[in-house]
């Protein structure tokens, strides 16, 4: 049997992708070193700190410590007004490392409970801008802390994750202690009382833009006491009493921007809100079910005020915001942004709505509410690609990640939808997401691959980015130092791998090296970056030029240090694939007995076929299948316990899916070949089982059960324990009606086995008594195989054809006979001496019926162009197989079947003997 070559696409959602800042400067440097030498403590003090404000801090660090001059230049305060925590462990020993360069620290971003634990050690009394995200396990304690210790800020916001542990605590220690405070947006917060938003409102004066979003409850009286606001967002927030907000927050004199988009909010209150605010100009009501439905669209009133929702034609009504209406809607956000007589009060409208949008798309991608097909192809798709632009960092990194959620069905399935992604493409989105990802900002990178590795999903789509030189950026972002950054790259690499047009230029782009390189860099604490990584190798190593390009790289040693190391089910799955794959070229390149050679790879991936997750065990006996078809791994497995622990998976996967019923019968099947094997899977308990999986309605389950049968029964007591366990009508069955030639015609051999006579001497020891009962038994038993076994190869003959064959020697007739009978996939097995031998005794058995099998199973196992056909043909030969096939080509009383295929075969031992002598 050929081996089998697995594929499987990432799981979306998890997948993204990166690249260095400018890579036109890579491609020059690297021009110049070809001519010359560069000497880089020439470039002028100002190049220098150009060149380092495109690195993050961490490669700042390490640029900066190459000499005094770069040092001193590194520490340039210009260099570190702004520092984004978010990508790596900031901890607070890496805090108080920083702390004498943030000094004049201006805008700090992070992730995460332990960075902000550690804000306070970088000693950065001047930030004016905090926003963190991940926040679920930040406290009130911790917030009030960063905020007695940061008294300048003017913008907080901690989302969009919910901060589930911060309360109405903390919202007034940061009223107390931040007094210029102009922005404040928080996420998830369960109760935002009265006196919280009360002290905002006192404490305050300058806090112009709030956002309560996806809370439970928030006072809506006392946000009607915050008369500085100019910008409020509650989108996501429930239990709003908007009767109470109609009556309060129109009078709000500033209020110029509102959201209360996600919720339940109705017409009554939106019309009243448009029409009593005199200062409102933008009311945000996206996804808003109750305000959606149909007869309630008519009943809004918006006064020449602009109201965004599902209904509306948002770049319309963008556009209306301008004087001179633009030439193309769509273009509203990026004319805004190229204008030179810009509005104060309409930018700071525009920079609102920008956030807001995002934020708004963001979340209702995720929840994927049902109905918005329609909107996300005509509107929100072109949306996300216009904020994509912004100037706003959060914004673009929202915007890609809307991108990389909106167009996924099913994350489990890796599904997605592929009119949206193709509507991103046609949008010029790819370019888009490809340039977003050469940023030097980490953080765009990661956001920007995680949308081309969900996108790529698509083949339309994977081709685009190819053609983009998306390939190219990917694999240079897999080398990152940034663990998330080279986790999304990798997962870009996996989807695009699975195109078979693909593989090649992801080699030669480097991205072998790289993705082997990924498993070394972040062998532990890194599971996301190494299930990607494997992954990717796995769909590469499917083929056989890439295969080798993986070995060469080390990734044999990469891919068996996780199988043995790695105790996370989906980088185990992954690794076990790959080295499936890589198993499974066996007769083009070395890397089959090169796994199993590798030390612990064997043993590591018979442990693995006792995983409780499905998909280890399945891709784990897969491996093991595809080693098995070399000898020293044979034997090497079943060394390592792999009989004994194959069995045990086959006993138990009568419930499981096909995919692994099939390689948990191959597995035995490729162990089988061995006759020490063949007797320790029948002693082991393990023809129940595969008789059991015979019976499977999936022909790739029950045809490789066929053959692992097949196998077993050439041994005697093997063939008894078949037929006590009730094989034989399981293998009638399969004989006479499996849609797969191959499960057929393995039935048959394992029958002929079966009843060839070997099996009765071995069914005669014991009393009289059992021996009467088993002779019984198998009379019965055989005359049922036999019945079978002759109606199986009369499916291949056609008596005309036969009779043509039995008057003339002329080849054309023979030749006719033999594409008839042909089985294609018959090609790829490959028989020992024993088994040939054995076939060619059978042609002297009384049985009519065996004697036209055996002539069968050798014409099969000897047509030109077999992959094995010359190896059997010089065994046959060996074995003097040309006199018996004479006397059974001649044989008066021998049934016209094995006559005309012992002739055939015969022929087709001339022309291997023939071609032998040409080599």
């Amino acid at each position: 049997m050929s081996r089998r070559v697995r594929r499987k696409v990432a799981r979306r959602g998890k997948e993204k992708v990166v690249l260095p800042s400018y890579p036109e400067v890579e491609d020059e440097v690297i021009g110049s070193e070809k001519n010359e030498v560069v000497d880089w403590t020439s470039l002028p003090d100002d190049t220098v700190i150009q060149l380092m404000s495109c690195l993050n801090y961490r490669d700042r660090a390490s640029l900066s410590s190459t000499c005094r001059t770069w040092r001193a230049l590194g520490a340039s305060p210009c260099l570190w007004s702004s520092l984004d925590l978010r990508a790596h462990k900031c901890d607070i020993a890496m805090a108080a490392s920083l702390a004498s360069r943030c000094m004049n620290l201006q805008k700090l971003r992070f992730r995460g409970a332990e960075s902000a634990d550690s804000i306070i050690h970088l000693q950065a009394r001047n930030l004016r801008e905090l926003s963190g995200d991940y926040c679920r396990k930040i406290t009130d304690a911790t917030l009030s802390v960063i905020v007695a210790r940061h008294e300048a800020l003017e913008s907080l916001q901690l989302g969009p994750d919910f901060c589930e542990r911060i309360t109405s605590d903390a919202v007034k220690a940061v009223a107390l202690c931040c007094p210029k405070l102009k922005k404040l947006r928080l996420s998830g917060i369960r109760d935002i009382c009265g006196d919280a938003i009360n002290a905002l409102a006192k404490l305050c004066p300058n806090l112009t833009d709030i956002g309560f979003l996806d809370c439970l409850n928030v006072d809506e009286v006392a946000l009607g006491n915050v008369l500085s606001v100019r910008f409020l967002s509650v989108a996501g927030t429930s239990n709003m009493k908007w009767g109470v907000v109609s009556q309060v927050w129109h009078k709000l004199p500033k209020l110029v921007g509102l959201d209360v988009s996600r919720t339940d909010v109705g017409p009554i209150t939106i019309s009243r809100l448009l029409t009593s605010s005199k200062s409102l100009k933008v009311l945000c009501a996206l996804n808003c079910p109750v305000l959606e439905e149909e007869n309630n669209i008519s009943a809004v009133k918006s006064k020449g005020k602009l109201l965004l929702a599902l209904f509306t034609d948002i770049f319309k009504a963008l556009a209306s915001l301008f004087a001179e209406t633009t030439k193309n809607e769509k273009n509203v956000f990026l004319d805004w942004r190229n204008s030179k007589n810009k509005d104060k009060n309409l930018n700071e409208i525009m920079t609102w709505l920008e956030w807001i949008l995002s934020h708004i798309l963001l979340r209702t991608a995720e929840s994927n509410p049902q109905g918005l097909d329609d909107f996300w192809l005509k509107q929100g798709a072109g949306l996300l690609l216009s904020l994509m632009q912004s100037t706003q960092e959060d914004v673009q990194e929202r915007a890609a990640t809307g991108l990389a959620t909106f167009v996924v069905i099913n994350d489990e399935n890796a599904s997605i939808d592929c009119g949206r992604a193709e509507a991103v493409m046609k949008d010029g989105g790819i370019r888009l997401l490809l340039d977003l990802a050469k940023s030097w900002r980490e953080g765009l990178q990661s956001e920007a691959a995680k949308a081309i590795a969900n996108l790529s999903v698509n083949a339309k789509v994977a081709k685009a980015v190819a053609e983009e030189g998306g390939i190219n950026i990917l694999a240079v972002l897999a080398r990152s130092m940034n663990r998330l950054v080279a986790e999304e790259a990798a997962g870009g690499l996996w989807n695009l791998s699975v195109g078979e047009e693909h593989k090649g230029a992801i080699a030669d782009a480097g991205g072998v090296k790289a993705l082997v390189d990924l498993i070394f860099k972040w062998s532990s604490g890194g599971d996301g970056v190494l299930e990607r990584a494997a992954g990717a190798l796995a769909n590469l190593a499917a083929d056989d030029k890439c295969s080798m390009e993986v070995a060469l790289a080390g990734g044999v040693h990469a891919l068996v240090m996780l199988a043995r190391s790695c105790k996370f089910e989906g980088v185990q799955e992954q690794a076990a694939r790959a080295l499936a794959n890589l198993a499974a070229h066996g007769d083009s390149n070395s890397n089959n007995s090169a796994v199993g050679q590798e030390a612990g790879a064997l043993e590591a991936l018979v442990q693995l076929t006792r995983s409780p997750h499905e998909g280890v065990r399945q891709e784990a006996a897969g491996a093991l299948w595809n080693l098995s078809f070399d000898d020293r791994n044979r034997e090497a497995i079943a060394a390592a316990g792999g009989v004994e622990a194959l069995v045990v998976l086959a006993q138990s996967c009568s419930n499981a899916s096909p995919g692994l019923q099939e390689r948990a019968a191959g597995a035995l099947w490729g162990l089988s070949v061995s006759e020490a094997n063949c007797i320790a899977i029948g002693r082991e308990g393990g023809v129940a089982p595969l008789i059991a999986l015979a019976r499977s309605e999936a022909e790739d389950v029950h045809e490789t059960a066929a053959g692992a049968l097949w196998n077993l029964a050439f041994n005697p007591g093997n063939a008894l324990r078949i037929v006590e366990e009730g094989g034989v009508p399981a293998l009638v069955h399969l004989c006479s009606s499996s849609g797969s030639k191959m499960a057929r015609f393995m039935a048959a051999l394992a029958l002929a086995y079966m009843f060839d006579g070997r099996m009765d001497e071995f069914a005669m020891i014991g009393t009289s008594t059992e021996s009467t009962s088993k002779c019984v038994s198998l009379d019965g038993a055989r005359r049922m195989a036999l019945k079978h076994i002759e109606a199986f190869v009369l499916t291949f003959s056609d008596p005309q054809a036969f009779a043509t064959a039995a008057a003339s020697s002329a080849p054309a007739a023979l030749t006719q006979v033999t594409e008839r009978a042909r089985i294609q996939e018959a090609g790829h097995l490959r028989c020992s001496g024993a088994e040939i031998g054995r076939f060619i005794t059978m042609l002297r058995n009384p049985s009519s019926v065996l004697k036209s099998c055996a002539a069968f199973a050798l014409l099969q196992f000897t047509i030109p162009g077999g992959r094995h056909a010359m190896h059997h043909a010089s065994l046959m030969q060996g074995a003097g197989a040309a006199r018996v096939l004479r006397a059974a080509a001649a044989a008066a009383a021998a049934p016209i079947e094995a006559k005309i295929f012992a002739r055939i075969v015969l022929r087709n031992l001339e022309h291997h003997h023939h071609v032998e002598l040409s080599i």
